[in-house]
């Protein structure tokens, strides 16, 4: 068991293993946003920071389909920030609260040594709930957009090169409304944060499923993590419904695999620890 897992080990109890913890009408979701473990302050300015910190917390939320109401915020802000530099963080935060109708409501702040955002993201249920458990033997998987290009740039970042500003590093991009519309067609789904092999093994995990390639994939493919697509499967009946509502949402969707009997096993290195 890697470390991350056993952490988690320590606290089950039926709320725990999805994106988000289910509680009556609500879903609570937090991700943690750290200075030199997710980004380093050359690479992003803090606008970007803020932004990125607030779009990974809001992904998991679409990723079970809820809407986002409220967000409460836990920040370490390094002790040598200026005011304007502050500012440059919270106007970030609120702007991209605006842009999802979130509001902020609250949180905490602390002086450290290092930048720390840490995201609670309070969401409505909507009708389907779409959940991490329930693949099953058959059903079709897929994932939205294109992967690779998140470790593409971080591997640039990396070199001491540059990226573009709306990089998919930068920048996720969430499928809110593809969710939103196939969500009662999909059998199970998570957002793509540690990697399409990664979160595959997961759902796989879950129903003690194997999978069979439909196609071929690069390392780079399989193991580029913070993509936040969306990784979903579904019964193949539902194949052209899926379809259809990719392209009415404008989604990019690839059918790369199929359930079968076995159990399929990450190689990609973890992401936490």
């Amino acid at each position: 068991m890697d470390k991350e897992s056993f952490a988690i080990s320590q606290f089950q109890n039926k709320f725990i293993g999805d994106d988000g913890a289910v509680v009556g009408k609500w879903v609570y979701s937090k991700d943690i946003f750290a200075e030199d473990t997710h980004f380093k302050k050359e690479w992003l300015n803090l606008s970007q920071i803020a932004k990125k910190a607030m779009l990974v917390n809001i992904s998991d939320a679409v990723a079970m389909n809820a809407k986002p109401k409220y967000a409460l915020l836990g920040v370490v802000i390094p002790k040598d920030f200026s005011l304007e530099q502050i500012k440059e963080l919270t106007c970030s935060f609120l702007d991209t609260a605006k842009q999802h109708n979130i509001q902020i409501i609250g949180g905490d702040t602390v002086s450290g040594d290092k930048l720390i955002v840490c995201v609670t993201i309070i969401s409505r249920k909507r009708k389907y709930t779409l959940k991490r458990e329930g693949l099953k033997k058959g059903d079709l998987i897929a994932y939205t957009g294109e992967l690779g290009e998140s470790l593409r740039d971080l591997n640039r970042l990396f070199e001491g090169k540059k990226i573009l500003e709306n990089s998919r590093f930068a920048e996720p991009f969430l499928r809110e409304e593809f969710v939103k519309k196939a969500a009662k067609y999909l059998r199970c789904g998570l957002d793509i944060s540690d990697s399409l092999s990664k979160d595959l093994s997961r759902i796989c995990a879950l129903s003690n499923l194997g999978v069979e390639f439909l196609k071929d994939f690069t390392k780079e493919e399989l193991c580029s993590g913070e993509e936040y697509e969306m990784l979903v499967a579904f019964k193949p009946k539902y194949k052209d419904k899926i379809l259809q509502i990719a392209q009415k949402t404008s989604t990019p969707i690839n059918i790369f695999a199929k359930a079968k009997d076995g159990l399929y096993k990450s190689e990609c290195k973890e992401h936490h620890f």
